[in-house]
């Protein structure tokens, strides 16, 4: 698909997007990329620039979730991550990588833009309109980097950019890109479908996605409290951070049953309790919203709100669990909980939207079976509490590396 000339137009008149960097550009480079090998000494050495630049920032400090990306990109994660794509195989990347980022989580658009740079490629990244520090102090590091002469290659390899929802734009980026990566709602995935891609071109969706989490009572009635807070302070980050937004964070929560479960549980929601009461800035209007939502999934299913101190943690107990439970949630602390005998009782009711479980008290060759005996269509990710989201390069069912590159195959 050539341009057309309302794109050159575009191209000559950039008053409708923002160049957040570089400082300028020429947009045709992206047209004829030249592609790079996965986990490229250049690329590394950049990441891991800008991971130090982060690190030295007091202002990140206040973000774990920057602080995480930092960590994320140093260069020995990177050269281990890079161990375990060895192989014969000559790999390239795509050649031009748009993205599209979400507007729920702050850090996201960094993450996409790393896999599309280890994976070889160009990249343009379309961030979201809403503000955020986070954003803005990896956006200033990167611009940083763009003065250092050793990392012009690398440097000039990406744009990002911010725009309404424009189509022409869309339509351009989308008309010469190799690979779409689109992090948003189904929505915003059928919007970014009417922009045609080039025959050999790929799409790569991460559509709306719903998690859920569970959780061994025993293993919290025994734990120490030292434990039992470190539990808390991950669920929070888990859930909390984000305002329960992200589609990694947990919204059912699955109990063992147990002799011991109502202990565990009073253990488990007064510790999360008292580190949002210290942490959370919770906005008034989600009283009103969790409310909403209680008398939604009072009108669909037979459930009971669960006695907690205030709105902050809203709890309610599923007598029977719902197949369409993942249509009835809220942000900002809005749980619903289910007993089950075993981990097999998940598994009716995952469907494709499910991503995430996040789990405490379960050994692996536990959640190892219940996957390849229930083999559910869902559930693309099991971790501990406390990781649902770092982002790893195998996400939502997707190799990002192999995904993003090619094999040039010599016989």
């Amino acid at each position: 698909m050539r341009k057309s000339a309302v794109v050159v137009t575009l191209m000559q008149q950039n008053s409708d997007i923002t160049l957040l960097y570089p400082h300028e550009i020429e947009w045709k480079k992206f047209e004829n990329p030249i592609p790079d090998v996965p986990f490229s000494e250049d690329v590394v050495d950049y990441l891991n620039a800008l991971s130090s630049l982060i690190m030295k920032d007091r202002r990140a400090r206040l973000y774990p979730d920057v602080i995480t990306f930092a960590f994320f990109c140093r260069k020995a994660n990177l050269q281990r991550m890079k161990e375990e794509y060895k192989s014969d195989d000559i790999r390239l990347g795509r050649g031009f990588v748009f993205h599209i980022a979400p507007s729920n989580v702050p850090v996201n658009f960094a993450y996409s833009l790393v896999a599309g740079l280890l994976s070889g490629n160009y990249n343009v990244v379309r961030a979201s309109s809403k503000q955020f520090k986070q954003f803005d102090i990896i956006l200033e590091h990167m611009l940083e980097l763009l003065d250092n002469d050793q990392y012009i290659n690398v440097g000039n390899r990406f744009a990002i950019v911010r725009y309404g929802h424009d189509t022409d734009w869309n339509r351009y980026f989308s008309s010469i890109c190799n690979a779409r990566i689109v992090w948003g709602g189904d929505n915003t995935i059928a919007t970014l479908r009417g922009n045609p891609l080039p025959p050999r071109s790929i799409e790569v969706n991460f559509a709306d996605r719903y998690s859920i989490s569970a959780i061994n009572p025993k293993t919290v009635v025994t734990a120490s409290d030292k434990e039992i807070e470190q539990l808390a302070f991950d669920f929070y980050n888990d859930t909390y951070l984000f305002d329960q937004n992200a589609c990694s964070a947990p919204h059912t929560i699955f109990w063992l049953k147990s002799n011991q479960a109502e202990k565990a549980k009073k253990r488990f929601w007064t510790a999360v309790h008292s580190l949002v009461e210290k942490k959370y800035d919770f906005q008034s209007v989600l009283a009103v919203d969790k409310l909403t939502a209680f008398y939604t999934q009072a009108a669909n299913m037979k459930v009971h709100r669960i006695p907690t101190l205030d709105n902050k943690v809203v709890l309610t107990e599923l007598d029977e669990l719902p197949s369409e439970i993942d249509k009835f949630r809220c942000a900002g602390g809005y749980f619903s909980e289910y007993d089950i005998s075993s981990l097999d009782d998940i598994a009716p009711v995952i469907n494709v939207k499910y991503q995430t479980m996040s789990y405490y008290g379960f050994t692996k060759e536990e959640l190892k079976s219940f996957i390849l005996k229930n083999r559910p269509i869902g559930l693309d990710r099991i971790v501990p509490i406390g990781q649902t989201t770092a982002f790893a390069l195998k996400w939502d069912g997707f190799n990002l590396i192999e995904t993003l590159s090619r094999i040039s195959s010599i016989l």
